[in-house]
């Protein structure tokens, strides 16, 4: 099947030809004219890494090298960009590399989105996390382990402005909710959600809490806890800071001493969109 670009070629020389006159060729010519940009992508060179593994689109017959796609989709989060802007480096057509970049990060997230959503991994053992825990402690903080959540701003939508508005922070924005481990790594991420929706009411759709009871454990049987935002309820493992307006000065060691554990959360958060700063929705709208 002939391109858009081919047929429109193709009407060209038949209008030279006498073939087909002015008004027909200008009604075909705008009829085969492709809503996507007319990049001349074929003038440049291909993005090419020497590779022996192939990832193949089969539907839209689309063969791309895996480094390749790899590539254009670290290229594509790494600075705000228009996929138009990454032609001159691929030298492929906009369709195309929206395809590739879909179609990598739905390989990635298939194949590696357990480690997000998972706590029964081996460097999550009990041994490690009874680690953690005196790490925190060592930092003069109160109790265990520590996870939190953050609120990512966007720009205010166009529709739907309800439901992404959250009253708390009074922004419209979408919602995370992140465990993070004293070494800096993600344990458990959860998201994004809407920003009207309750921590409570996230928690509970994250399914956190029964993985909790199962794996947040010393190797005697003894559970370990996570830190939470104020708004979460309290449970055996999940501890969160004392409320109120009067506190007593203990109380407000207390808090002090864990909001300062809780600050990993938001440094891993910046890190992400100090790598990756297509994500930071506010600042790129």
């Amino acid at each position: 099947m002939a391109t858009f670009r081919e047929a429109r070629e193709a009407l060209l020389i038949t209008n030279d030809l006498d073939l087909i006159d002015d008004e027909e060729m200008l009604l075909l010519y705008d009829l085969n004219r492709s809503k996507n940009l007319n990049i001349p992508h074929w003038k440049y060179e291909k993005f090419e890494l020497d590779s022996l593994y192939l990832t193949t689109n089969a539907r839209n017959r689309l063969s791309v090298y895996s480094e390749e796609a790899l590539c254009l989709l670290l290229r594509r989060f790494a600075y705000r960009c228009r996929y138009e802007d990454l032609v001159p480096r691929f030298g492929r057509p906009v369709p195309q590399l929206s395809m590739v970049v879909s179609e990598t990060m739905d390989l990635l997230y298939a194949r590696f989105g357990n480690l997000f959503s998972c706590l029964n991994q081996p460097w999550l053992s009990q041994a490690n996390l009874v680690d953690f825990s005196q790490s925190i402690y060592r930092k003069r903080a109160a109790l265990d382990n520590c996870w939190g959540l953050t609120v990512r701003p966007v720009a205010r939508p166009g529709e739907h402005q309800r439901v992404l508005f959250n009253g708390h922070k009074r922004v419209h924005a979408i919602k995370f909710q992140s465990v993070v481990a004293p070494n800096g790594l993600i344990v458990n991420l959860f998201g994004p959600v809407e920003g009207r929706r309750h921590d409570s009411a996230m928690l509970a759709m994250s399914g956190l809490l029964p993985m909790l009871e199962t794996h947040s454990l010393t190797p005697t049987g003894q559970p370990l806890c996570l830190y939470d935002d104020p708004a979460y309820p309290l449970r055996v493992h999940l501890q969160g800071p004392f409320k109120g307006a009067a506190l007593r000065a203990p109380q407000q060691l207390f808090n002090l001493s864990m909001s300062r554990a809780r600050t990993v959360v938001e440094w891993v958060f910046c890190d992400i969109l100090e790598y990756f700063s297509f994500l930071d929705f506010k600042k790129k709208s």
